[in-house]
């Protein structure tokens, strides 16, 4: 093999691992990691008849329902956090008057740091 045959291929084989992320950070799914958080949290309010549901249109009881968003848009833009409604209502990051969940304590930073994890990674069910 030529030294820029090499080359290329070293290149392409460190482009592959930095895409599938080879930080050994355990993928995170909805079902496993996400849906709890919300069920403890969230779902008393965001379900049909809830006063969450009710002002917003956000279902938090499934992940097509938590995907949708709310009448206003998505709140999970899946590999961004920083852009995700969610994270920035659950972290503090936006307005404190509509921090969520409402009416309650902040949520633990573990909670926060998976929920953040969860969508960089890709948002997967």
């Amino acid at each position: 093999m030529t030294k820029p045959t090499a080359l290329l291929a070293l290149s392409a084989l460190t482009v592959a691992l930095l895409q599938t992320g080879c930080s050994g950070e355990k993928p995170l799914t909805y079902q496993a990691n996400i849906k709890p958080i919300l069920d403890a949290n969230c779902t008393e309010c965001h379900v049909p008849g809830g006063t969450g549901f009710e002002k917003t249109g956000l279902l938090l009881d499934s992940y097509d329902g938590l995907m949708k968003g709310t009448q206003f848009g998505p709140i999970v833009i899946p590999g961004s956090s920083v852009s995700s409604t969610l994270y920035r209502l659950v972290s503090g990051k936006a307005d404190p008057s509509i921090r969520m969940p409402h009416g309650k304590g902040p949520l633990p930073d573990a909670d926060i740091s998976t929920i953040a994890a969860w969508i960089d990674q890709g948002a997967k069910n």
